[in-house]
Formats: C-alpha cells, structure tokens, sequence
C-alpha cells in the first residue's frame, strides 16, 4: 500500500506463490516475479527454497525493469517487438473460474484493449494446469521445505506463531521422503508437458487473483472463509511458480473500482520478452481506460 500512495518508490519481498503479485493486484500497482534463478535469496528467510523469488512492487513497469536490473546485476533486454507481432494465449482452465464482476470486466476491457492495439489473442485450455491440485495433495513445496526449516523452532514456541501460519507449516511434517521425491519428478514431467503446450506464444493472460480484495472483517475470525479466499487468491499465481516461470500483474481497472490485476506470464528465462510486453500492454491498457 506504501508503492500504491506514493510514500515508497519500491517495495522489495518474496514470491512463493504470489506474494508479490497478489498485492500488487489487489493495491493497483506493479508486481514482478522473475525467473527464481535470475535474484540471488541470500539473507532471505526461506518460505521454500524451490519455488521462492526475490523481487519487487514498483508504480510502473519501466521501474519494475530498473529494480530487476539491479536485484539480477544484469541489463533487461528490449528489442523492440511491436505490440502487432505478438501472439498472446489466455488460459481457460480454472484461471477464469469464479471472477467476480468487477475482475471478470476489467480482465475482458485489457483483452479487448490489446486487440485493439494489435495483438493477436487466442484462449487456449491449458488443461495441465489441472494437474496441480493432484500433484500437490501431499502439501507440496512451501509445506515440506518450511518444515524443514522451522521444526526446531515451531517444536519449542509453537505458541508465538500465528496459528493459521503454524498449521500450515505442520502440515509438512506429514509429508515423507518418497512423497517429496515423487513431487520434484512430476514437477519436472510438468514443467516440460507446459512448455511444449507455450511453444509459439509470447505470453499468457490471466487475471492475477479471480477476486479483489474482500474486507478484512470477512476472514478475521473466521478460519473456514480465510483459507477458501487464501485458496483463492493463490490459485492463478502459484501456477506459475510451479513451472519456475516469470509473470507480472498490471494495475487494469477503472477509475473508480476497487484494484484489479492482470498477470503476464511465461515460462523460465522470457523475462525480457515479458517486460517488454508488459510495456506496451501497460500502455494500451492505460489508454483504453483514459481515452
């Protein structure tokens, strides 16, 4: 909220999930996950060391390049694919389920803006992404790999975390040696079977969260509708984490609503094809809105 009034150029966090992205939706600002390899997460504590990212929220994508630059030590590299040459997939299954109206709107005003702009937009399926859910059951990586490095302490001060934070972290403690094996393997099958269905695209489209930001009241002390818009709100993001992928939310409402976001994204390593999408995108999208 500090990079959304303006008190804070940047904010600087993590991405597991969409740590980065969901703010950056529901605050109405930008949020860039890179490929997890590009910025070190040395003197980061670890929520899960395979699929955390080191990034940050900034006001604009031209920023969300310059602190990248700086995070990675390395030059992001435009050049200079127009808008008109790009062929964009926006993902049918689950990333569109269940938008309220204000998301299900703005996400179809950005598409439409695009269009207009030029791009060449298809909906594809995208059915491996239901895989996830099955993939994951045991608790998957945050769970078995926050455990792992929480144990000794969550044994002697359980009591000073916060209990829907502990829950999670114990459900790790459940997950055994083979079952984690056998995730880095169906993750790596995946991985692959998502790329090849890529091939040929520059980019994805998908709202970031399929929902924006309920009151705080909602989930305070109502652990059942906490988990179900925590669920909610991870579900778009996380995909990409689990294909080590690189996405960014734009800010896509319009003047008046509550933040929306839509997310950019691809698989490892076309992180300078995607930011110098989310360039253009960002610019259609702020023209459409202010025309």
């Amino acid at each position: 909220m500090s990079v959304a009034t303006g008190a804070a150029l940047v904010g600087l966090g993590s991405d597991t999930g969409g740590s980065l992205r969901i703010p950056a939706a529901l605050c109405g600002v930008v949020g860039f996950k890179s490929t997890a390899r590009l910025v070190p997460t040395l003197g980061a504590v670890p929520l899960s060391t395979t699929l955390d990212t080191v990034g940050a929220l900034t006001r604009s994508v031209r920023d969300a390049i310059t602190v990248h630059e700086v995070l990675a030590t390395r030059t992001v590299r435009l050049v200079g694919k127009p808008l008109s040459s790009c062929r964009l997939a926006v993902a049918r299954t689950l990333m569109q389920d269940a938008l309220d109206d204000t998301v299900s709107q703005a996400f179809g005003r950005s598409l439409q803006a695009l269009v207009d702009a030029g791009a060449h937009i298809e909906e594809v399926a995208l059915d491996e992404i239901s895989d996830l859910a099955v993939m994951n059951a045991t608790g998957g990586f945050s769970a078995a790999e926050s455990h792992a490095w929480h144990r000794t302490l969550i044994a002697g001060h359980e009591a000073e975390y916060d209990p829907r934070v502990a829950l999670r972290i114990l459900r790790g403690a459940r997950m055994s040696a083979a079952d984690y094996i056998d995730l880095l393997a169906a993750r790596k099958q995946w991985i692959a079977r998502m790329e090849a269905r890529l091939s040929g695209f520059d980019a994805v489209l998908s709202p970031t969260v399929p929902i924006v930001a309920p009151p705080i009241a909602s989930v305070l002390n109502n652990d059942d509708e906490f988990f179900r818009i925590n669920g909610l709100l991870l579900r778009n993001t996380a995909v990409v984490n689990m294909l080590d992928g690189c996405a960014i939310s734009l800010p896509c409402h319009a003047p008046g609503q509550l933040p929306v976001g839509l997310m950019l994204w691809h698989s490892a390593l076309h992180d300078d094809a995607l930011l110098e999408l989310a360039l253009q995108a960002e610019m259609a999208i702020t023209r459409s809105l202010y025309k």
